[in-house]
This record gives C-alpha cells, structure tokens and sequence, in this order.
C-alpha cells in the first residue's frame, strides 16, 4: 500500500534519505520512500499497512503527518510516469523563459543536454551576454533555429 505524508515544503529530499536511512535500520515493513518531483511539501512511503506506516513517521523530523488514505495502484502509476516534453529544442533555437527569476526573458539556446533535461542558453537584450544553463521545463521554443540545407 502507499501513503502520502506531509513533510516541511522544500524539504522533501532530506526526508525522504532520513526516512530510506531509518528503514534499513528498523523491523517495519516499509518497502520504499518515493520523491515525486512537482509535489511539494509531500512523499510516498510504500508499506505493508497504515499502523506500520505511522509507527515509521512518528517523531521523525521534517514530517508533519500522514494523509489518512491510501493511494491505489493507477494513482501511484500516474504520478510516477516519466512525463515526456511536447517540444524538442535545439542548439539554436529562440526560448522565452515560462518560469523561475528569468520569466519573460528570450534566450538563445547554445547547448542541449537531453540526460539532464538541460539547456544552455544566452540571454538577449542583456548588456553582457552570460551562459545560464537551467531546465528544459522553465522554457518555451518561441523560434525555431534556421536549418541549413
């Protein structure tokens, strides 16, 4: 069964390795501590059963509780689907960031790193023109770059 528990927002990660540490060491059986990215201020602690699954939460730090229903198979599935990018963008494109301290921003791809899902990119209209490598998610393809034939 997996159970959604409340942690600090931001803190997810740490809780998560404290918890995984933890469950090495103790007799529960807690068969995995799930990070989902985009789900702030939450975990999955898959485990045999609700009372195994508060005794391993109890007066840890950073964990603020548990949600009282389980999650069933398909929610799990869904959540922890590798969700793929609607747009491909190349060295040289044009992007206009989305979110983050950049939003608004045009910026012309240098690089490409598909294994990190990262992109280099040159901010325009910017007195001195820095490299800046950040993810593909924060940015839009708003010209594509022109292919030479």
């Amino acid at each position: 069964m997996y159970f959604v528990v409340k942690v600090t927002s931001g803190q997810e990660r740490i809780a998560a390795n404290m918890l995984q540490n933890k469950a090495s060491k103790v007799d529960l059986p807690i068969y995995s501590v799930i990070v989902i990215e985009g789900m702030r201020g939450y975990i999955i602690i898959e485990a045999e059963d609700e009372l195994s699954c508060r005794q391993f939460i109890t007066k840890e730090h950073n964990v603020k509780g548990m949600l009282g229903k389980s999650l069933s198979d398909d929610e799990i599935n869904k959540l922890v689907q590798v969700k793929t990018f609607a747009q491909d963008i190349e060295k040289g494109d044009t992007v206009e960031f989305t979110t983050g301290p950049f939003k608004g921003y045009k910026a012309k791809v240098l690089k490409v790193d598909d294994l990190k899902s990262d992109i280099t990119v040159e901010l325009m209209d910017v007195v001195v023109p820095i490299p800046i490598t950040t993810k593909m998610n924060t940015a839009k393809v708003i010209q594509k770059a022109e292919k030479a034939e």
